[in-house]
């Protein structure tokens, strides 16, 4: 017979990652052996998050103005672990399987009118060894504050605030399965606890190794004599061996060999992190002297800086004042050549008005030519050049 099977774990804050890495399968590698990867791809949600849980919470908790208290002791997530029996989902099939976890997912939003807005993440998995749903919610009770304002509130103790609250739980989830057409059992309550994740796998293990155990039949004979039933229980204990015995001490040196791979990488890991300390321990006092040398290049940068720019201040301050004493010499020469120059033409002048010369032009010309001289400053510098590029030459 199966029966309708639903469990309540409570978490913190600090427990959201590890719990969204498993349902959601972000984890590379599971402690987990139950967990066949090449049916993942079979698992579907009925509701889902592109956040983690911990994100998903806080937006929650913001967009419906949640009250309550959130701290790091709190349990401030709920989830359901909703399955049945291995031989219940084999025997109604696909479409009923998923229509036994819709229907689970619709009682959990009508359940103490929780509503479908608390519920972070609900993901059915089919790729271990029975189907069942992790459903994820904030526990929400709909309250009134001091002022008689209606609120909805953070508060896991109160939604679980009856002494009987988890087989109210499982009273009305037999109920509401049953109203909906799956042929199930409640279970003797009495009998019953409410079991952890690995308990429950446990204890499914065990019923798994109890049907082997009742499959091994004793095929007595009308009239068994000592012979027979020597044979008998023989064959009973070879079944046993085959069947139970050698799968189990199978089992048991693959975890070995597992644990024997295991030991060596974190040997492996532990040298690789001793010779990471011994090269941080050898490089620390390089580090150290290549800082204290990078400080003093740059004190010595500074100073070479400072004093490049003392220099060249120095040189640039020298220069001005040569250039602007040689702008005044040149200036003064200027005046005495045009001085000179005006002299000069004017002692022309007298000489043609005292000696009655009238051709002013002709008489400078003769005078420039017998005397290898002009009296035009330029054309006397250029004269000049001329005369000494003659002497180089000869």
């Amino acid at each position: 017979m199966s029966y309708a099977i639903i469990r309540n774990a409570k978490y913190k804050s600090e427990n959201l990652k590890g719990i969204y890495r498993h349902n959601e399968r972000r984890n590379t590698n599971y402690s987990n052996k139950n967990i066949n990867k090449d049916k993942t791809y079979l698992n579907y949600s009925l509701k889902s998050t592109q956040f983690t849980y911990e994100k998903e919470f806080q937006r929650i908790r913001k967009e419906y103005n949640l009250k309550g208290q959130v701290k790091t002791v709190s349990n401030i997530v709920c989830e359901y672990i909703i399955t049945s029996n291995k031989a219940l989902f084999e025997t109604i099939g696909e479409d009923e399987t998923r229509r036994y976890f819709e229907t689970a997912y619709k009682f959990v939003c009508e359940y103490k009118d929780l509503g479908e807005q608390y519920i972070l993440s609900a993901k059915v998995h089919m790729d271990e060894e029975t189907p069942h749903m992790h459903l994820v919610f904030i526990p929400v009770v709909h309250t009134t504050d001091k002022n008689g304002n209606n609120i909805d509130k953070i508060a896991c103790s109160e939604f679980w605030k009856a002494k009987d609250s988890y087989r109210q739980l499982q009273d009305a989830f037999y109920k509401y399965m049953v109203a909906n057409h799956f042929e199930l059992e409640r279970g003797n309550p009495s009998e019953k606890v409410h079991l952890s994740v690995e308990d429950y796998k446990n204890i499914t293990n065990f019923e798994k190794s109890k049907t082997l155990l009742q499959d091994v039949k004793m095929d007595l004979p009308d009239t068994p004599d000592i012979t027979s039933f020597k044979k008998i229980m023989i064959n009973r204990d070879e079944k046993i061996q085959e069947q139970i015995i050698k799968p189990k001490d199978k089992a048991i040196q693959e975890l070995k060999e597992q644990n024997f791979l295991l030991t060596m990488a974190l040997n492996k890991q532990i040298k690789t992190v001793d010779k990471a300390i011994k090269y941080e321990k050898d490089i620390k006092p390089i580090l150290d002297e290549n800082a204290e040398f990078k400080e003093k290049c740059e004190v010595l940068e500074i100073n070479y800086n400072a004093k490049i720019q003392e220099e060249t201040r120095k040189i640039e301050n020298k220069y001005e004042e040569q250039i602007s004493y040689l702008e005044n010499e040149n200036n003064f020469l200027k005046n005495i050549i045009n001085t000179l120059q005006k002299t000069v033409h004017k002692f022309i002048e007298w000489v043609c008005i005292k000696f009655s010369i009238t051709d002013e032009d002709s008489f400078i010309r003769k005078f420039e030519c017998e005397n290898d001289i002009y009296l035009a400053p330029e054309k006397q510098i250029e004269h000049e050049k001329e005369l000494e590029y003659e002497e180089m030459e000869w």
